[in-house]
């Protein structure tokens, strides 16, 4: 594997059930466990997996569509299930929905002809995060002791 290829983040404890990853540019994210406090907007790790299916998939049909016309609406609703079961906790049934409409024109016509075939590629072969889950990419896990 080259080093072109590898990608990663550190994630950092910010207080109980708190933490922040930051990539390799310096780039940050703030997520935590869910509670029941409402004033706790930070996304749970179960969620920022459901925004990177959705945000991958996004991003390639964006880029298939977007030269043909710039879209009135585009949105991605990523769901499913989070089940507890004889295989562990996991999400069962996820479903990726896009919504997208362009404005009428020849462009738009050519975009909204090529959709169908963009979701269906970035899913069968473009998408990096839900082809690694799809192929069920075997988790290491390690500890360093300091």
């Amino acid at each position: 594997m080259s080093e072109d290829s590898t990608r990663s983040v550190v994630v950092e404890r910010t207080g109980t059930g708190h933490f922040v990853a930051t990539n390799s540019r310096g780039g940050t994210i703030r997520f935590g466990t869910a509670s029941d406090d409402r004033r706790n907007t930070d996304f749970t790790p179960v969620e920022l997996l459901l925004a990177a299916i959705g945000g991958c998939t996004a991003a390639d049909v964006d880029v298939a569509t977007s030269r043909h016309a710039e879209p009135d609406e585009f949105s991605v609703t990523v769901t499913g299930d989070k089940i507890s079961d004889e295989l562990g906790n996991r999400m069962t049934d996820l479903v990726v929905t896009f919504r997208v409409a362009f404005p009428d024109g020849a462009g738009a016509d050519r975009a909204r002809a090529i959709l169908p075939r963009a979701v269906r590629t970035s899913h069968d072969r473009l998408c990096t995060v839900s082809r690694t889950i799809e192929t069920g990419t075997p988790v290491t896990t390690a500890v360093e002791h300091t």
